[in-house]
């Protein structure tokens, strides 16, 4: 098939039913560009004899350089299908590495469709399982390329009998894992439909009830679910060597030949059956009989005996035989080619062409623009856990715009932009040089000349200067100086304009349209992710656009759609308009979008979903630049990689750093090549990884460091510690036996006890996943605080509801009791995975589950001060005692709040003239009373009290006693943190490593060396390949990939996911107090403790003191005298 013409492409792009929007998915190194390669050369992009060895859509140098995928690319290819029908394709490439797996989310959103690649010998892998993930969220429908059935043959030199089985046990394990998800969801919903239905069946019944939970697997048809060569959604391919087939095409081929029936065999050709030779007939049972089945004797067989023949032995008369028998001519240079791939790709891009398999099941198989269902319309609207009923009107009615996906006029405008991506200004269209037509080459030739006789004009002039009058000949010489020296002036402008514009960062918005048509010049609104349509709706005029002068509407602006471009791989085409169910670029966004956002003509469109990222940006990084003068240019760098990376974050510490957050150490590589080449174009430097640490507190233990009981040796002098312990207080702080600690502000006016107690586990993965909700919580309790009220979903009202149900499920015990309804706050930044504890005796404050009451209840008043309580506390979850790193996982009770002060708090408030002013006392319920000097009270009006004390409480919260009070609970909670035993929690990696027999001793050794710790491994059935399952601390994983690679030979390679924080062990502070710990550690207990050592480096890079002896064991010292 040749080149299409833009043209042909524009007139495709109006019939959405022939338009397929899908990307490629699979684990690194499946093969995924490879495949795209071969699409691509369908369309004369590329030469097929290229397909494999170019990867035309990896355009970066490192991409090409380290042979993985590191971007989405899309491009837009032309197929002509069975019965002439044509269809317009728009494939996005996306890559498999952990690392960039935001990327995939950026691509599967703008899709149909997608092609699952999995390879024949690895099968199903960490990434494939995540990549099925993301399309089942996305509501797009998969078919799936096994791909590299090539390395059965010729690495792992199996029989295709063999083969057969071992594509069988493949197949089985994709379905596995759609399964799974399937089941999952249909749970779900079973449960959520049962359980008003179970409440009622349980007040009516008196007896217990059995509920089976597989009446709604039962029920639903997963049959379009699964993978099946016969419902031919399955494509068995080797893209290298060209050539991939769906059963359908054997089928077909065979019922000529043998005059069975082609849907006959397309049921049989998968499966456990075999020809009988003698009854003619197909017949079940190949397996139990020892027979041949039909896919290894009609299919595999043949493809074998072809790589027997050109790979294996080269026998050139059994290729021209084949040949023959196929019909194929090969040209005269591929038969007499050294390398016998070049043949067998010349034969079997001929006899089983992979495009032509995989682009006839994409336009069969996959839906197309116009196929929507509601189930994903509503997803899509649907922002956090909002229902579509709850949506505004308006809002709703947009729904029937995504399902039609209209290309009308007057259907509202409705585009998502994914990400943003960097384009070099020398590849946009209107920066090419296009070629001169005739009539521009002879016009520039006549200037040409024009000046060329000028000039020798104004030589002969200045040779002759007798000649010349006063006004003759000179005028034209000046004249034609002028004219030089104009021309020089507008040429130097217009290079630096070039220059200037060459050096500004362009960016294209990789965007689908999914309803209405999109055109160059036309007025539209940006939508941010937390744009609420209905507060719109309510500021705006109706049936406005984005034409009209407008007030200001949070997180929405107005902007003019500057260009729009056709997305090719390397290049961009320009275009006036593009209909819905296209993928396209869009121009001129960079100042309106930062990462992604909703683009529409309708105020009413709400912005889509926020996109799932499977990978956690968690690799740190400082960023300077090498000559301080350059800091603007690293400023406004860092700011345009921000923009153009999805996953990447860009920060500011408290201390001044410029910090780069990444997925993992790939992806840090890339963002730091960018920011030096691209984006600020200097010379920078890069900290070491910066670490994240978490600390928190554990139950005291029960043996010691030598695994004996505690309690039962014998103590020795424990080496200063005592006499530390006695001494590391102040006079203000009190410490009893039970770890409560009491402090009292200076100015003696307040009095703190504070109790740190670890949680349960299960308590804290609670928190930590539940932050939005807790969020959600704390802004109706400010809210409640100001007298306004905050609607909150139903659906939220009830994920509010489990969520207190399970805290109180896991705090369980004496001294748990009520402690759910008591919490105070949560940090750091009022959701994190730490609880502040009411337990002050008397104090009755509102709820932090007060949005789950029905009817509002008489509000429980706040003491003075209640905020700074919470404000030390945030600050000391903040920033533990150990190293300065967030606490996780410890609960503060609050069991004492004493507070005595007098009026010099309250100077500032004026009563009556007449009125007295005495001494306040807040007792511990926090009421006050004003007494005169003669104890009587003093009478005042109401009025004038109310706003006395509104004077007084508003003044206080913000004074120096306020500011003391907040010191005070930050240094008790510190206090009563290092009061138990303290610990570091480290990050930990999911590290899931393939690797052969040979070098599993190595992979072992590598881990061990790097405080790894292997959960399990596998052996991959069929294959010599293990897969070895372990946890690894971020702190640790540096260099990791590259050491096993290295090791290994590049036979093993591993993929790292962040998955938990583990507490370490080993306690940082901890000195031998036994004899039995004296004995095994020695005096000075020098063998390495991890966490120490984890904590010093992190204390040292704070620039916090760090206690550590310069010289150790320095026994020996040579002298002069020793020297002569």
């Amino acid at each position: 098939m040749g080149h299409t013409s833009l043209e042909k492409i524009i007139a495709l792009q109006k019939n959405t039913s022939r338009i397929r929007n899908l990307c490629i998915l699979a684990h690194v190194d499946h093969g995924k560009t490879t495949l795209a390669d071969c699409l691509v050369a369908t369309n004369g992009i590329i030469s097929s004899r290229l397909a494999g060895k170019l990867r035309y859509l990896d355009s970066r140098e490192d991409e090409q350089i380290r042979g993985i995928t590191m971007k989405s690319s899309a491009i837009t290819l032309h197929y002509t299908g069975t019965g002439e029908n044509e269809y317009l394709i728009n494939l996005i490439d996306s890559p498999g590495h952990v690392d960039f797996s935001s990327e995939v989310s950026t691509a599967v959103r703008l899709c149909d469709g997608a092609i699952v690649i999995v390879d024949a010998v690895e099968g199903v892998c960490p990434q494939t399982q995540v990549v099925l993930r993301q399309a089942w969220l996305e509501n797009i429908r998969p078919v799936l390329v096994i791909n590299k059935i090539d390395r059965l043959i010729v690495e792992l030199k199996l029989t295709s009998q063999e083969a057969f089985t071992h594509l069988q046990k493949i197949l089985e394990q994709v379905n596995a894992v759609t399964g799974s998800l399937f089941t999952s969801k249909v749970l779900e919903e079973r449960a959520e439909k049962d359980t008003g239905a179970q409440s009622v069946t349980t007040e009516n019944s008196a007896g217990d009830q059995v509920y089976d939970w597989s009446a709604g697997l039962e029920e639903t048809d997963d049959s379009d679910l699964y993978f099946s060569p016969d419902r031919g959604n399955v494509v068995f391919a080797s893209a290298i060597d060209g050539w991939g087939f769906r059963v359908h095409q054997f089928a077909e081929m065979y019922s000529q030949k043998m005059g069975i029936r082609s849907s006959v065999l397309l049921k049989t050709l998968w499966g456990d059956f075999y020809i009988n030779t003698k009854a003619k007939r197909i017949m079940k049972g190949a397996q139990s009989k020892g027979k041949k089945p039909l896919f290894v004797q009609l299919v595999l067989d043949n493809i074998w005996s072809l790589y027997d023949a050109v790979v294996t032995r080269r026998d050139k008369d059994q290729v021209e035989k084949m040949m023959t028998s196929l019909g194929i001519k090969v040209m005269p240079r591929d038969l007499r080619h050294s390398d016998p791939k070049v043949l067998l790709g010349a034969i079997c891009s001929q006899w089983l062409p992979v495009s032509e398999a995989v682009l006839s099941m994409v336009c069969e198989k996959l839906p197309s623009p116009a196929e929507m269902t509601s189930e994903r319309a509503e997803k899509l609207m649907c922002v956090g856990l909002r229902r579509f009923e709850s949506l505004h009107e308006k809002t709703q009615e947009l729904k029937k715009a995504f399902l039609n996906c209209s290309a009308d006029g007057t259907a509202p405008v409705i585009v998502f932009v994914s990400k943003m991506f960097a384009v070099d200004p020398k590849a946009l269209p209107q920066n090419k040089q296009r070629p001169l037509t005739h009539e521009e080459i002879a016009q520039r030739r006549e200037l040409a000349r024009q000046r060329h006789a000028e000039r020798q004009a104004a030589n002969q002039s200045a040779e002759s200067p007798g000649s010349i009058d006063a006004g003759g000949a000179s005028i034209p010489a000046a004249t034609s100086s002028v004219t030089d020296s104009l021309c020089a002036q507008t040429e130097t402008r217009s290079v630096k304009a070039a220059v200037e514009d060459e050096s500004r960062e362009h960016f294209v918005a990789f965007a689908r349209v999914f309803s209405g048509i999109v055109r160059k010049g036309q007025k539209v609104f940006v939508l941010g992710p937390k744009y609420d349509p209905s507060l719109a709706l309510r500021t705006l005029p109706e049936d406005c656009s984005a034409s009209d002068v407008l007030p200001a509407v949070p997180h929405m602006a107005c902007c003019t759609v500057d260009r729009l471009y056709l997305l090719m791989g390397r290049e961009l085409e320009e275009l006036d308009e593009v209909p819905s169910g296209n993928v396209l670029g869009i121009g001129g966004m960079e100042e309106f979008i930062l990462k992604s956002a909703t683009i529409s003509t309708s105020p009413a469109c709400p912005p889509f979903t926020p996109l799932n990222f499977e990978a956690t940006p968690i690799v740190r990084v400082a960023v300077e630049p090498k000559h301080p003068s350059e800091m603007p240019k690293l400023v406004r760098g860092m700011r345009l990689l921000n923009q153009a990376d999805p996953c990447a974050e860009v920060l500011i510490q408290e201390t001044g750093e410029h910090v780069l957050v990444t997925a993992g150490e790939v992806h840090l590589q890339r963002c730091l090549d960018d920011l030096r080449e691209r984006f600020a174009k200097i010379e920078i430097t890069a900290s070491e990884p910066i670490i994240p640490f978490r600390e928190t507190v554990v139950r005291p233990p029960k043996v010691d460091m030598v695994n004996e009981e505690l309690g039962k040796q014998q103590k020795v002098a424990v080496i200063h510690q005592v006499k530390e312990d006695s001494t590391k207080y102040s006079e203000c702080i009190q410490v009893d036996s039970t770890g409560l600690v009491t402090l009292t502000t200076p100015n003696k006016m307040a009095t703190v006890g504070v109790r740190a107690i670890p949680l349960p586990e299960e308590v804290t993965h609670l928190l930590e996943e539940n932050m939005e909700l807790i969020r959600t919580m704390e802004q109706f309790s400010v809210f409640a605080r100001e007298g306004k009220t905050l609607d909150i979903n139903q659906k939220i009202l009830e994920n509010i509801q489990d969520l207190k149900v399970k805290l109180e499920s896991h705090l369980q015990g004496h001294k748990w009791r009520g402690a759910v309804e008591r919490i105070w706050a949560f940090g750091p930044r009022r959701c994190g995975p730490n609880i502040l504890l009411n337990n002050v005796e008397g104090y009755q404050r509102p709820s932090m589950w007060q949005c789950l009451e029905k009817e509002r209840a008489e509000m429980a008043m706040f003491r003075d001060f209640d905020n700074s309580i919470i404000s030390g506390f945030q600050l000391a979850t903040l920033a533990g005692p150990m190293c300065e790193e967030p606490l996780m996982g410890v609960c503060f009770s609050v069991e004492t709040w004493d507070m005595k002060f007098s009026t010099p708090l309250a100077q500032h408030v004026s009563f009556d003239k007449d009125s007295v002013t005495e001494p306040t006392t807040v007792n511990q319920s926090g009421s006050s009373e004003l007494k005169d000097a003669r104890g009587m009270d003093v009478s005042t009006s109401n009025q004038s009290r109310s706003r006395a004390e509104a004077a007084e409480s508003s003044m206080d919260c913000y004074g120096p006693f306020s500011g003391q009070l907040i010191a005070a609970v930050k240094e008790t909670c510190r206090y009563a943190f290092q009061a138990k035993p303290q610990r570091l929690m480290a990050a930990m990696y999911t590290c899931e490593i393939m690797a052969t027999a040979e070098v599993l001793g190595r992979v072992y050794a590598v881990l061990s060396k790097r405080e790894g710790r292997v959960l399990h491994e596998e052996m991959k059935e069929g294959t010599d390949m293990f897969i070895i399952k372990a946890v690894l601390p971020v702190a640790e994983s540096f260099g990791f990939a590259e050491e096993i690679r290295k090791r290994t030979s590049g036979l093993a390679s591993p993929q790292l996911v962040f998955s938990h924080w583990e507490v370490i062990s080993s306690d940082p502070s901890w000195v031998p107090t036994t004899e039995e710990e004296y004995l095994h550690f020695g005096e000075k207990a020098d063998s390495s403790n991890q966490a120490l050592k984890y904590m010093n480096a992190v204390r040292r890079r704070k620039g916090l003191y760090v206690e550590e002896k310069i010289v150790e064991h320095g026994e020996k010292q040579r002298t002069l005298s020793k020297n002569k």
